[in-house]
């Protein structure tokens, strides 16, 4: 499997997860397992925006409003994921040095 085929299985996946979500939760993260294993099989690196979708702890797929909350403080968006019940805090202005 070539890179190129890696990253539209993983694109593809995503967007399946996104529309099975509502009836499946559980076959929605069973997608996302399947697409980070094919990320780390091909080392191929996820897109920021694919990134944002899991939770970091649980690998449970985020949707904000359903199994997540999504807050900004200080700079920074704080996804808390109600499955895990962790934080992943994501800075949204760069530091000064």
């Amino acid at each position: 499997m070539s890179i190129a085929i890696a990253k539209h299985r993983i694109q593809k996946l995503f967007s399946e997860a996104d529309k099975i979500f509502s009836k499946n939760q559980k076959l929605a993260d069973r997608y996302i397992e399947l697409a980070r294993k094919i990320g780390m099989k091909m080392n191929v690196r996820l897109p920021k925006s694919l990134k944002r979708k899991f939770c970091k702890h649980c690998y449970h797929y985020l949707k904000p409003g359903v199994n997540s909350r999504v807050r900004i403080h200080k700079h920074r968006v704080i996804i808390y994921c109600l499955n895990c019940k962790k934080y992943t805090r994501i800075q949204i202005k760069p530091k000064k040095h």
